[in-house]
């Protein structure tokens, strides 16, 4: 079982070091924001000290964010879809917001930003370079076949990368990461490929 720690303070410290203790395995931490003049976060601190990633957002957004992202300018797909096990699908339909106009109406990213990690529940991660995202068909998709997400396919929000395997149109989304340099996401470090194109059949490392 692969155990991601959400927490505050004392009381995530002291969860984060129960679990360590009993050997359990633990792929990251999410912490708090931190707040002008306050205390040092000891959840932060200790998974710091047991070397495990730390993911802390610069701030919460109010709840009614969910209503601003859905009234931003969508777009329909209709793409075909690749797995690595070797199965397709053809003419799929998809509705989202368009990944190029979602950057938009976010801070400007800095001159150095090339690839994104989105990070997703149970601590899953994927790398897609932040070229492919701004492809025409690069969405943050709600909508399947006309219908909102089912828990199954990513519910509430996904990515969708079609010149990829579909592994890389990471499910049930909860942030994004730019990055300088590419960091393997959840897959590529268990042996998929880094690339994974479906027309040169990149599925897996060599």
């Amino acid at each position: 079982m692969r155990i991601v720690v959400h927490g505050q303070q004392a009381f995530g410290k002291a969860v984060l070091e129960a679990l360590l203790k009993r050997g359990e395995n633990v792929v990251a931490v999410y912490v708090a924001p931190e707040k002008e003049g306050a205390k040092a976060d000891p959840l932060k601190e200790a998974a710091q000290a047991a070397k495990l990633p730390v993911y802390q957002p610069a701030s919460y957004r109010k709840p009614e964010v969910w209503d601003e992202f859905r009234a931003l300018p969508t777009t329909h797909v209709t793409t075909d879809i690749h797995c690595v096990t070797r199965w397709s699908k053809l003419d799929t339909q998809w509705d989202g917001v368009p990944f190029k106009e979602f950057l938009k109406h976010i801070p400007a990213l800095k001159p150095t930003a090339r690839f994104v990690l989105a990070h997703c529940e149970q601590g899953f991660t994927a790398n897609i370079p932040l070229d492919i995202l701004k492809e025409d068909d690069a969405l943050l998709a709600y909508k399947y076949d006309g219908q909102e997400l089912t828990p199954d396919h990513g519910y509430p929000l996904r990515l969708l990368t079609p010149k990829k395997y579909f592994w890389k149109s990471a499910k049930w989304l909860r942030g994004l990461e730019f990055l300088s340099e590419d960091q393997l996401g959840f897959w590529e470090r268990y042996g998929y490929n880094n690339n994974a194109d479906p027309w040169m059949e990149e599925r897996y490392s060599e």
